[in-house]
């Protein structure tokens, strides 16, 4: 019996091994794809039979920066994924606080329709009040629009995790003469840091390649980096050599932003470690 459980477990082994391999190659393939194709020039890029034998070169880049100026809408899209996340920790935080302590299901059964709602169909209001107002093109007309997902966004990551902290540790604070305030800035927050820095990053990512408010909202000044990708298609050809080095650089971003963020979540983790 136990050479036959041995055989079974190798045999679930070895399929799981392959199912995985398999996974990862559907999920990483259109990735290493776009990079490879980035440093092609377009007849390499047809070419299949060049799909990894190809002399590759940073024309691309080159082009992506200098010819079609894509600095300009980097430095938009992290100027508005920025704004609108700190605006968004900002409102959002005390607010996810006071639903999971207080109980506030109404309230929070309205934000969640409001997240479900799909953002589209506030673009038309957004961009009739705005030029009622006259910020339509502005900066922060796409710092509003964007708070209008990333706010419930964070909201909703938040709950459960203050749900999730001790309230002991609060009314610790309390008999210690802390006042509600302090004890949320003082101790909820600093044990708050791994889902600050998850909500964070959910809240950034959307910004970065949100496409549909940009492009509606967006002028030639306040252009972001989706609506920037336009310009290597044209009605007579695309430029897929330009094309791929400019979603490898709005990609490439959010990686680095990822992994450099991984570290400071699990030393968020365990610095949020209560002895008893």
């Amino acid at each position: 019996m136990s050479l036959v459980k041995h055989q079974r477990q190798k045999v679930f082994h070895v399929v799981f091994y392959i199912s995985l391999v398999v996974i990862l190659f559907c999920v990483t393939f259109p990735f290493l794809w776009m990079v490879l194709a980035s440093f092609k020039n377009m007849i390499d890029i047809l070419n299949t039979a060049k799909l990894f034998s190809f002399r590759p070169t940073l024309q691309n880049f080159f082009d992506v920066f200098g010819k079609y100026e894509f600095f300009k809408p980097m430095l938009n899209s992290l100027y508005v994924g920025f704004a609108s996340t700190i605006l968004s920790l900002v409102f959002g935080l005390p607010t996810a606080y006071s639903i999971a302590r207080e109980k506030q299901k109404l309230f929070a059964s309205i934000i969640l329709i409001i997240r479900i709602i799909p953002a589209i169909s506030f673009l038309v209001p957004w961009y009739i009040l705005f030029i009622k107002i006259n910020i339509q093109g502005t900066y922060l007309s796409l710092i509003l629009a964007h708070l209008l997902v990333a706010l419930p966004l964070i909201i909703w990551v938040m709950i459960p995790y203050f749900e999730g902290l001790p309230r002991e540790l609060e009314q610790a604070a309390w008999v210690d003469g802390c006042s509600r305030i302090g004890t949320f800035i003082k101790i909820i927050l600093p044990l708050s840091i791994p889902g600050i820095l998850t909500a964070s990053i959910l809240a950034f990512i959307f910004s970065w390649n949100n496409f549909i408010f940009a492009l509606v909202l967006c002028t030639n000044d306040t252009k972001t980096l989706p609506t920037a990708v336009f310009n290597f298609v044209s009605y007579t050809e695309i430029n897929w050599g330009g094309l791929m080095a400019a979603a490898v650089s709005i990609t490439a971003p959010i990686i680095l932003i990822s992994l450099f963020l991984q570290k400071y979540i699990i030393k968020g983790m365990t610095a949020g470690a209560v002895k008893g």
